[in-house]
């Protein structure tokens, strides 16, 4: 029994369709992280290892981190960047082969970092399907130059596909900084009419935002509400974003 729950704002629990939590690791040891899930693990729903990080660990730490997430209901995934190392050196059936063997049950399919043509990018999350991946892609480039190429309506045409294809859930990119690309300003001000434009023309409830920091985080819930899926959230501010999805924060008390 939590300590005065009787002042709190209930959430959906385990396995939640909506209200979802991505935590990005960026390099936790294997004890950190299971300290931090034992006592906040039951607020997160999935957790990124974030960009190539994977590559540089000890396999065995990679295993016994996955299956320590995956003990604690969190369904872990390999990073975008992972996947297009992958495909930009032709090695995506190994990929899948080793995150088998790591015991990943998703991954990311993104093109943040090169270019795929979008058709090869759907037939990839096919691919992922197949092979008995869940698959999480994202949509956007993380060059900010590049990623203003994209139109809104490119972008809105681009998630309606690959969810088609078989993702569970569409990333609007935003990087761990939140600043400058997609959604956001130089500032990391979200666009809210842009966010509009694709709420009006595409399931909020399989949309994934990436919203690194804490503004944009009260944002969505402000704006959303507390069951708006999130991403891309640091380890360290697990217990601060479920306090704000509960109104135990200034910024959502009696706001939600």
């Amino acid at each position: 029994m939590k300590s005065f729950e009787f002042l709190s704002i209930e959430r959906e629990e385990k396995p939640r369709s909506k209200g979802i939590t991505m935590v990005l690791d960026k390099g936790l040891g294997l004890e950190t992280a299971e300290s931090l899930m034992n006592i906040s693990g039951e607020y997160v729903d999935y957790l990124k290892f974030g960009w190539g990080t994977s590559i540089v660990h000890e396999q065995d730490i990679i295993k016994s981190k996955v299956e320590m997430y995956k003990n604690h209901d969190i369904v872990p995934y390999t990073g975008g960047t992972l996947f297009e190392l992958a495909y930009k050196n032709d090695k995506l059936y190994e990929f899948f082969a080793e995150a088998h063997d790591l015991g990943f049950p998703a991954i990311e399919i993104s093109d943040g970092s090169i270019n795929i043509e979008h058709n090869d990018k759907l037939n990839c999350i096919k691919k992922a399907r197949e092979e008995g991946f869940e698959v999480l892609s994202e949509v956007g480039k993380k060059n900010p130059v590049l990623d203003k190429e994209l139109t809104l309506d490119e972008r809105i045409e681009y998630m309606k596909e690959e969810y088609d294809a078989g993702s569970s859930l569409i990333i609007v990119e935003a990087r761990e900084g939140g600043k400058n690309i997609g959604i956001f300003d130089k500032s990391g001000n979200p666009k809210e009419d842009e966010i509009d434009y694709i709420l009006d023309n595409f399931d909020g409830d399989k949309i994934l935002w990436e919203a690194p920091n804490k503004d944009q985080q009260v944002f969505f819930i402000l704006k959303l509400g507390n069951d708006v899926n999130l991403g891309n959230i640091s380890s360290d501010d697990i217990t601060s974003l479920e306090t704000l999805r509960r109104g135990l924060r200034g910024d959502t008390i009696g706001k939600i």
